[in-house]
Protein backbone atom coordinates (compact mmCIF):
# COMPACT_ATOMS: atom_id res chain seq x y z
CA UNK A 1 0.00 0.00 0.00
CA UNK A 2 1.19 3.36 -0.94
CA UNK A 3 1.94 5.38 2.09
CA UNK A 4 0.62 8.93 0.98
CA UNK A 5 -2.48 9.32 2.75
CA UNK A 6 -3.83 12.82 3.46
CA UNK A 7 -3.55 14.37 6.77
CA UNK A 8 -6.51 13.14 9.34
CA UNK A 9 -8.84 16.21 10.38
CA UNK A 10 -6.92 18.87 8.14
CA UNK A 11 -4.33 20.09 5.97
CA UNK A 12 -0.76 21.07 7.00
CA UNK A 13 -2.21 24.31 8.37
CA UNK A 14 -2.98 22.49 11.77
CA UNK A 15 0.68 22.24 12.55
CA UNK A 16 1.37 25.79 11.46
CA UNK A 17 2.64 28.41 14.76
CA UNK A 18 -0.14 31.17 16.07
CA UNK A 19 3.13 33.31 15.30
CA UNK A 20 6.22 33.45 14.21
CA UNK A 21 9.03 31.89 16.24
CA UNK A 22 12.41 33.13 16.56
CA UNK A 23 16.27 32.64 16.65
CA UNK A 24 17.48 29.01 16.39
CA UNK A 25 14.04 27.14 16.20
CA UNK A 26 13.05 29.47 13.15
CA UNK A 27 16.31 28.66 11.41
CA UNK A 28 16.01 24.76 12.27
CA UNK A 29 12.19 24.85 10.81
CA UNK A 30 13.03 27.13 7.42
CA UNK A 31 15.90 24.26 7.14
CA UNK A 32 13.87 21.58 7.21
CA UNK A 33 10.71 22.85 5.19
CA UNK A 34 13.44 24.43 2.49
CA UNK A 35 14.64 20.61 2.37
CA UNK A 36 10.84 18.97 2.37
CA UNK A 37 8.87 21.29 0.01
CA UNK A 38 11.92 21.87 -2.90
CA UNK A 39 11.06 18.90 -4.73
CA UNK A 40 7.97 20.11 -5.57
CA UNK A 41 9.04 23.60 -5.67
CA UNK A 42 11.16 21.48 -8.24
CA UNK A 43 8.19 19.70 -10.15
CA UNK A 44 6.20 23.03 -10.48
CA UNK A 45 8.74 25.12 -12.04
CA UNK A 46 8.55 22.59 -14.32
CA UNK A 47 4.83 22.02 -14.65
CA UNK A 48 4.69 26.46 -15.23
CA UNK A 49 7.54 26.30 -17.63
CA UNK A 50 5.32 23.52 -19.96
CA UNK A 51 1.79 25.16 -19.21
CA UNK A 52 3.72 28.51 -19.81
CA UNK A 53 4.57 27.71 -23.07
CA UNK A 54 1.03 27.23 -23.95
CA UNK A 55 0.71 23.29 -23.51
CA UNK A 56 -2.48 22.53 -21.83
CA UNK A 57 -2.96 20.07 -18.36
CA UNK A 58 -3.89 16.90 -19.02
CA UNK A 59 -2.59 16.37 -22.48
CA UNK A 60 0.83 14.44 -23.33
CA UNK A 61 2.74 16.73 -25.64
CA UNK A 62 6.00 14.22 -27.16
CA UNK A 63 9.35 14.63 -27.88
CA UNK A 64 9.87 15.04 -31.29
CA UNK A 65 13.85 14.08 -31.34
CA UNK A 66 16.64 13.06 -28.39
CA UNK A 67 17.91 15.56 -26.00
CA UNK A 68 20.32 17.83 -26.96
CA UNK A 69 22.17 20.39 -24.83
CA UNK A 70 19.36 23.01 -25.18
CA UNK A 71 17.25 20.79 -22.97
CA UNK A 72 17.40 22.68 -19.64
CA UNK A 73 13.69 21.95 -17.98
CA UNK A 74 15.08 19.00 -16.48
CA UNK A 75 17.92 18.20 -14.92
CA UNK A 76 20.34 15.00 -16.00
CA UNK A 77 18.16 14.59 -19.20
CA UNK A 78 19.18 11.09 -21.11
CA UNK A 79 19.44 10.59 -25.26
CA UNK A 80 18.82 7.03 -24.89
CA UNK A 81 14.88 7.73 -25.43
CA UNK A 82 12.57 10.34 -26.49
CA UNK A 83 9.86 11.27 -23.65
CA UNK A 84 5.90 12.47 -23.81
CA UNK A 85 5.21 14.53 -20.50
CA UNK A 86 1.96 16.02 -19.17
CA UNK A 87 0.75 17.29 -16.21
CA UNK A 88 -2.78 15.97 -14.45
CA UNK A 89 -5.20 17.70 -12.32
CA UNK A 90 -7.57 15.20 -10.75
CA UNK A 91 -9.41 17.80 -8.53
CA UNK A 92 -12.24 17.14 -10.76
CA UNK A 93 -11.88 13.48 -11.66
CA UNK A 94 -9.90 10.46 -13.01
CA UNK A 95 -7.76 10.38 -15.88
CA UNK A 96 -7.60 7.58 -18.23
CA UNK A 97 -4.09 6.62 -19.07
CA UNK A 98 -3.20 4.29 -22.65
CA UNK A 99 -0.15 2.83 -22.63
CA UNK A 100 0.32 1.67 -26.71
CA UNK A 101 1.32 -2.33 -27.88
CA UNK A 102 5.34 -1.86 -27.66
CA UNK A 103 6.63 -4.32 -30.00
CA UNK A 104 8.94 -5.72 -27.48
CA UNK A 105 10.46 -2.18 -27.25
CA UNK A 106 11.92 -0.47 -24.24
CA UNK A 107 9.28 2.06 -22.54
CA UNK A 108 8.23 2.88 -19.46
CA UNK A 109 4.97 5.58 -18.43
CA UNK A 110 6.01 6.74 -14.55
CA UNK A 111 3.34 8.10 -13.16
CA UNK A 112 4.45 10.88 -10.39
CA UNK A 113 3.04 12.85 -7.44
CA UNK A 114 4.09 16.53 -6.51
CA UNK A 115 6.83 15.39 -4.47
CA UNK A 116 8.60 13.27 -7.47
CA UNK A 117 7.53 9.67 -5.92
CA UNK A 118 6.78 7.51 -7.96
CA UNK A 119 3.40 6.24 -7.62
CA UNK A 120 3.29 3.90 -10.61
CA UNK A 121 5.82 3.21 -13.32
CA UNK A 122 3.75 0.87 -16.45
CA UNK A 123 5.12 -0.24 -19.59
CA UNK A 124 7.95 -2.67 -20.29
CA UNK A 125 8.98 -4.03 -17.07
CA UNK A 126 5.47 -4.47 -15.15
CA UNK A 127 2.44 -4.09 -17.74
CA UNK A 128 4.37 -6.00 -20.66
CA UNK A 129 4.72 -5.27 -25.08
CA UNK A 130 0.57 -5.46 -25.40
CA UNK A 131 -0.27 -2.24 -23.67
CA UNK A 132 -3.80 -1.46 -22.21
CA UNK A 133 -5.41 1.35 -20.32
CA UNK A 134 -5.66 2.59 -17.22
CA UNK A 135 -7.58 4.28 -14.54
CA UNK A 136 -5.87 7.61 -12.37
CA UNK A 137 -7.73 9.13 -9.38
CA UNK A 138 -7.04 11.57 -7.01
CA UNK A 139 -6.12 10.94 -3.03
CA UNK A 140 -9.95 11.45 -1.73
CA UNK A 141 -11.92 9.72 -4.91
CA UNK A 142 -13.81 6.73 -4.95
CA UNK A 143 -11.68 4.06 -7.33
CA UNK A 144 -12.60 1.29 -9.08
CA UNK A 145 -10.59 -1.91 -8.42
CA UNK A 146 -7.26 -1.82 -10.08
CA UNK A 147 -6.99 1.84 -9.88
CA UNK A 148 -4.08 3.77 -9.81
CA UNK A 149 -4.37 6.43 -6.52
CA UNK A 150 -1.74 9.32 -6.47
CA UNK A 151 -2.01 10.80 -3.05
CA UNK A 152 -1.44 14.28 -4.78
CA UNK A 153 -4.45 16.01 -6.38
CA UNK A 154 -1.74 17.12 -9.91
CA UNK A 155 0.49 14.41 -11.21
CA UNK A 156 3.22 14.96 -13.56
CA UNK A 157 3.32 11.68 -16.13
CA UNK A 158 6.34 11.04 -17.96
CA UNK A 159 6.84 8.71 -20.99
CA UNK A 160 9.96 7.45 -22.02
CA UNK A 161 10.69 5.02 -25.44
CA UNK A 162 13.80 3.45 -26.48
CA UNK A 163 15.93 4.84 -29.58
CA UNK A 164 17.80 2.84 -30.79
CA UNK A 165 20.14 4.49 -32.74
CA UNK A 166 19.36 7.59 -35.29
CA UNK A 167 17.36 5.44 -37.83
CA UNK A 168 15.43 4.69 -35.59
CA UNK A 169 13.67 7.76 -34.23
CA UNK A 170 10.56 8.12 -36.60
CA UNK A 171 9.94 4.35 -35.47
CA UNK A 172 10.61 4.84 -31.84
CA UNK A 173 8.18 8.37 -31.94
CA UNK A 174 5.30 6.53 -33.58
CA UNK A 175 5.50 4.21 -30.73
CA UNK A 176 5.28 7.67 -27.85
CA UNK A 177 2.75 8.60 -30.21
CA UNK A 178 0.93 5.84 -28.87
CA UNK A 179 0.94 7.14 -25.15
CA UNK A 180 -2.46 8.86 -24.07
CA UNK A 181 -4.35 11.07 -21.06
CA UNK A 182 -7.55 11.92 -21.04
CA UNK A 183 -8.51 13.90 -18.18
CA UNK A 184 -10.62 17.11 -16.72
CA UNK A 185 -10.29 20.42 -17.71
CA UNK A 186 -7.13 21.21 -14.93
CA UNK A 187 -7.62 24.30 -12.29
CA UNK A 188 -5.81 27.26 -11.70
CA UNK A 189 -1.93 25.66 -11.10
CA UNK A 190 -0.13 27.15 -7.68
CA UNK A 191 3.34 28.60 -9.07
CA UNK A 192 6.62 27.34 -8.89
CA UNK A 193 10.19 29.34 -7.44
CA UNK A 194 13.62 30.03 -8.48
CA UNK A 195 15.31 27.73 -5.78
CA UNK A 196 18.16 29.87 -5.52
CA UNK A 197 16.33 32.77 -5.17
CA UNK A 198 15.18 35.52 -1.99
CA UNK A 199 13.65 32.94 0.41
CA UNK A 200 10.55 34.86 0.67
CA UNK A 201 9.30 33.95 -3.03
CA UNK A 202 10.88 30.92 -2.15
CA UNK A 203 8.49 30.18 1.29
CA UNK A 204 5.11 31.53 -0.63
CA UNK A 205 5.36 29.31 -3.63
CA UNK A 206 5.89 26.45 -1.21
CA UNK A 207 2.99 27.71 0.82
CA UNK A 208 0.74 27.92 -1.96
CA UNK A 209 1.89 24.46 -3.25
CA UNK A 210 1.02 22.48 -0.04
CA UNK A 211 -2.14 24.10 -0.06
CA UNK A 212 -2.56 22.70 -3.27
CA UNK A 213 -1.27 19.30 -2.12
CA UNK A 214 -1.65 18.37 1.49
CA UNK A 215 1.00 16.39 2.64
CA UNK A 216 -0.11 12.99 4.60
CA UNK A 217 -0.38 11.90 7.81
CA UNK A 218 3.47 9.93 7.57
CA UNK A 219 5.00 13.60 6.88
CA UNK A 220 3.45 15.12 10.37
CA UNK A 221 6.70 14.48 12.42
CA UNK A 222 8.85 16.70 9.79
CA UNK A 223 5.79 19.42 9.44
CA UNK A 224 6.13 19.69 13.43
CA UNK A 225 9.52 20.67 12.69
CA UNK A 226 9.11 22.72 10.76
CA UNK A 227 6.18 24.52 11.87
CA UNK A 228 7.70 27.40 13.82
CA UNK A 229 7.84 28.44 9.84
CA UNK A 230 4.18 29.09 9.64
CA UNK A 231 3.85 27.26 6.51
CA UNK A 232 0.53 25.39 5.18
CA UNK A 233 -1.62 28.35 6.23
CA UNK A 234 -3.62 30.58 3.39
CA UNK A 235 -2.61 33.48 5.76
CA UNK A 236 1.05 32.73 5.84
CA UNK A 237 2.73 35.88 4.73
CA UNK A 238 6.98 36.18 4.78
CA UNK A 239 7.02 39.74 4.49
CA UNK A 240 5.20 39.73 8.21
CA UNK A 241 8.63 39.12 9.81
CA UNK A 242 11.19 41.27 11.85
CA UNK A 243 14.79 41.37 11.18
CA UNK A 244 15.79 39.11 13.49
CA UNK A 245 13.46 36.84 11.90
CA UNK A 246 14.54 37.11 8.60
CA UNK A 247 18.10 36.92 9.54
CA UNK A 248 17.33 33.27 10.97
CA UNK A 249 14.97 32.08 8.08
CA UNK A 250 17.95 33.18 5.83
CA UNK A 251 20.64 30.86 7.50
CA UNK A 252 18.33 27.81 7.99
CA UNK A 253 17.49 28.29 4.45
CA UNK A 254 21.71 28.84 3.17
CA UNK A 255 22.01 25.50 5.39
CA UNK A 256 19.47 23.90 3.28
CA UNK A 257 21.51 24.74 0.27
CA UNK A 258 24.71 23.28 1.58
CA UNK A 259 23.31 19.73 2.57
CA UNK A 260 21.45 19.84 -1.02
CA UNK A 261 24.85 20.39 -2.90
CA UNK A 262 26.11 16.92 -2.51
CA UNK A 263 26.23 15.73 -6.32
CA UNK A 264 25.10 12.23 -7.54
CA UNK A 265 22.33 9.69 -6.54
CA UNK A 266 23.47 9.91 -2.98
CA UNK A 267 24.11 5.86 -2.61
CA UNK A 268 26.58 3.43 -1.69
CA UNK A 269 30.12 3.64 -3.55
CA UNK A 270 31.20 0.36 -4.53
CA UNK A 271 34.51 0.79 -6.61
CA UNK A 272 34.58 3.55 -8.83
CA UNK A 273 30.97 4.18 -9.13
CA UNK A 274 28.20 5.50 -7.02
CA UNK A 275 25.39 4.19 -7.00
CA UNK A 276 21.85 5.56 -6.70
CA UNK A 277 20.34 5.14 -3.01
CA UNK A 278 17.80 2.44 -2.71
CA UNK A 279 15.09 4.27 -1.92
CA UNK A 280 15.32 6.16 -5.31
CA UNK A 281 11.94 7.28 -7.02
CA UNK A 282 9.83 5.79 -3.79
CA UNK A 283 11.46 8.19 -0.89
CA UNK A 284 9.22 8.02 1.95
CA UNK A 285 11.23 9.58 4.81
CA UNK A 286 14.23 10.61 2.60
CA UNK A 287 13.63 13.77 2.76
CA UNK A 288 17.02 14.72 2.45
CA UNK A 289 17.77 12.18 -0.41
CA UNK A 290 14.63 13.18 -2.21
CA UNK A 291 15.65 16.43 -2.28
CA UNK A 292 18.68 15.67 -3.57
CA UNK A 293 17.68 14.17 -6.27
CA UNK A 294 15.17 16.88 -7.21
CA UNK A 295 18.73 19.04 -7.95
CA UNK A 296 20.50 16.25 -9.83
CA UNK A 297 18.26 13.82 -11.38
CA UNK A 298 14.75 14.97 -11.12
CA UNK A 299 12.00 12.63 -12.21
CA UNK A 300 14.63 9.53 -11.37
CA UNK A 301 12.94 6.04 -11.54
CA UNK A 302 12.95 3.70 -8.99
CA UNK A 303 16.22 1.03 -9.23
CA UNK A 304 14.43 -2.14 -10.79
CA UNK A 305 13.10 -0.04 -13.59
CA UNK A 306 16.78 1.93 -14.10
CA UNK A 307 19.79 2.30 -12.41
CA UNK A 308 22.08 5.52 -12.08
CA UNK A 309 25.81 4.96 -11.32
CA UNK A 310 27.65 7.74 -11.03
CA UNK A 311 31.27 7.58 -12.07
CA UNK A 312 34.42 8.62 -9.23
CA UNK A 313 37.41 10.50 -10.78
CA UNK A 314 40.56 8.64 -9.70
CA UNK A 315 41.64 10.92 -7.46
CA UNK A 316 38.49 10.82 -5.56
CA UNK A 317 35.46 13.17 -5.45
CA UNK A 318 32.71 13.59 -7.71
CA UNK A 319 33.20 16.08 -10.50
CA UNK A 320 35.76 15.46 -13.60
CA UNK A 321 38.32 18.38 -14.48
CA UNK A 322 41.40 18.96 -16.36
CA UNK A 323 42.73 18.34 -19.79
CA UNK A 324 43.22 14.63 -19.12
CA UNK A 325 42.49 11.48 -21.07
CA UNK A 326 40.49 8.81 -18.99
CA UNK A 327 39.51 5.33 -20.35
CA UNK A 328 36.63 3.09 -19.27
CA UNK A 329 37.67 -0.32 -20.12
CA UNK A 330 35.22 -3.21 -20.10
CA UNK A 331 36.33 -6.98 -20.18
CA UNK A 332 35.14 -8.97 -22.89
CA UNK A 333 31.13 -9.91 -21.53
CA UNK A 334 31.36 -7.51 -18.45
CA UNK A 335 29.57 -4.61 -19.86
CA UNK A 336 26.83 -3.59 -17.53
CA UNK A 337 24.31 -7.22 -17.29
CA UNK A 338 20.59 -5.36 -18.33
CA UNK A 339 17.77 -6.74 -19.66
CA UNK A 340 16.89 -3.18 -21.63
CA UNK A 341 19.99 -1.24 -22.53
CA UNK A 342 22.96 0.52 -20.71
CA UNK A 343 24.73 4.11 -21.75
CA UNK A 344 27.66 6.19 -20.12
CA UNK A 345 26.44 9.86 -20.65
CA UNK A 346 28.57 12.94 -20.28
CA UNK A 347 27.02 16.02 -18.80
CA UNK A 348 28.55 19.35 -18.33
CA UNK A 349 27.96 20.52 -14.29
CA UNK A 350 25.82 23.90 -13.75
CA UNK A 351 26.73 25.89 -10.83
CA UNK A 352 23.67 25.85 -9.36
CA UNK A 353 24.16 21.67 -9.32
CA UNK A 354 22.42 20.67 -12.81
CA UNK A 355 23.96 18.20 -14.90
CA UNK A 356 23.71 18.87 -18.68
CA UNK A 357 24.35 17.42 -22.01
CA UNK A 358 27.31 19.44 -23.39
CA UNK A 359 28.03 20.86 -26.79
CA UNK A 360 30.88 18.88 -28.89
CA UNK A 361 32.25 18.74 -32.59
CA UNK A 362 30.56 15.45 -32.83
CA UNK A 363 27.12 15.96 -31.48
CA UNK A 364 27.85 12.72 -29.21
CA UNK A 365 26.82 12.91 -25.47
CA UNK A 366 26.63 9.06 -24.78
CA UNK A 367 28.01 5.74 -25.44
CA UNK A 368 26.13 2.77 -24.78
CA UNK A 369 25.18 -0.86 -26.14
CA UNK A 370 23.47 0.48 -29.32
CA UNK A 371 26.58 3.08 -30.46
CA UNK A 372 27.01 2.26 -33.91
CA UNK A 373 30.45 2.49 -35.27
CA UNK A 374 32.14 1.78 -31.81
CA UNK A 375 35.74 -0.42 -31.81
CA UNK A 376 36.02 -3.39 -30.27
CA UNK A 377 39.57 -5.22 -29.39
CA UNK A 378 40.46 -7.99 -30.71
CA UNK A 379 39.95 -9.87 -27.10
CA UNK A 380 36.59 -9.03 -27.55
CA UNK A 381 36.83 -5.72 -24.83
CA UNK A 382 35.19 -2.12 -25.25
CA UNK A 383 37.13 0.70 -24.36
CA UNK A 384 35.43 4.44 -24.19
CA UNK A 385 37.92 7.33 -24.35
CA UNK A 386 36.97 10.41 -22.53
CA UNK A 387 38.61 13.89 -22.65
CA UNK A 388 38.04 17.14 -24.23
CA UNK A 389 39.76 16.69 -27.43
CA UNK A 390 39.71 14.29 -29.90
CA UNK A 391 42.11 11.03 -28.66
CA UNK A 392 43.04 10.78 -32.00
CA UNK A 393 43.55 7.74 -34.37
CA UNK A 394 41.44 4.30 -33.31
CA UNK A 395 40.44 6.07 -30.50
CA UNK A 396 38.16 8.43 -32.39
CA UNK A 397 35.26 5.79 -32.75
CA UNK A 398 35.04 5.50 -28.86
CA UNK A 399 35.32 8.76 -28.41
CA UNK A 400 33.14 10.53 -25.69
CA UNK A 401 33.58 14.15 -25.73
CA UNK A 402 34.02 16.20 -22.32
CA UNK A 403 33.31 19.84 -21.84
CA UNK A 404 35.45 22.26 -23.45
CA UNK A 405 36.31 23.37 -20.28
CA UNK A 406 34.52 23.21 -16.58
CA UNK A 407 33.84 20.43 -14.24
CA UNK A 408 31.97 17.00 -15.58
CA UNK A 409 29.67 14.40 -14.28
CA UNK A 410 29.87 10.23 -15.87
CA UNK A 411 26.75 8.75 -15.65
CA UNK A 412 26.01 5.22 -16.14
CA UNK A 413 22.30 4.47 -16.70
CA UNK A 414 21.20 0.73 -16.66
CA UNK A 415 17.72 -0.18 -17.84
CA UNK A 416 15.90 -3.15 -16.21
CA UNK A 417 19.28 -3.99 -14.31
CA UNK A 418 19.31 -7.91 -13.95
CA UNK A 419 20.44 -8.87 -10.45
CA UNK A 420 23.71 -8.84 -10.19
CA UNK A 421 23.71 -5.16 -10.83
CA UNK A 422 20.78 -4.34 -8.00
CA UNK A 423 22.48 -6.15 -5.80
CA UNK A 424 25.83 -4.33 -6.06
CA UNK A 425 27.87 -7.98 -6.98
CA UNK A 426 28.44 -6.63 -9.99
CA UNK A 427 30.07 -2.87 -10.22
CA UNK A 428 31.43 -1.35 -13.30
CA UNK A 429 35.15 -1.00 -13.85
CA UNK A 430 36.22 2.38 -12.39
CA UNK A 431 37.77 5.08 -14.71
CA UNK A 432 41.23 5.66 -15.38
CA UNK A 433 43.48 8.47 -16.07
CA UNK A 434 46.77 7.53 -18.47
Amino acid sequence: MRRRELLIGGTVASLAAPAWAAGSDLSVAAREAFIYTLPMVEVARVRARIMGAGLPAGQFFPQRSLATPDARTVTTPNNDTVYATAFIDLTAGPATLTVPPLGGRYASFAIMDMVSDNVAVLGTRTTGSEGGVFTLVGPDAAASPGAIRSPTPWVWALARVLVNGPDDLPAARAVLAGFKVAAAPAGRPAPGADRNGPWQDYFKAANALLLENPPPATDTGMLRRAAPLGLGSPSFDPSKVSPEQAAAIAAGVEEARRLLRSPGFGGKQIGGWVFQADDTGAFFQDYLGRARIAVGGLAALPPAEAMYLTAVPPGGGRQFDGDHLWRLHFAKGMTPPVDAFWSLTMYEDAPEGGHYLTRNPINRYAIGDRTPGLSVGGDGSLDIWISRTDPGGARSANWLPAPAKGPFTLILRAYLPQPALLSGSYAPPSVEEL
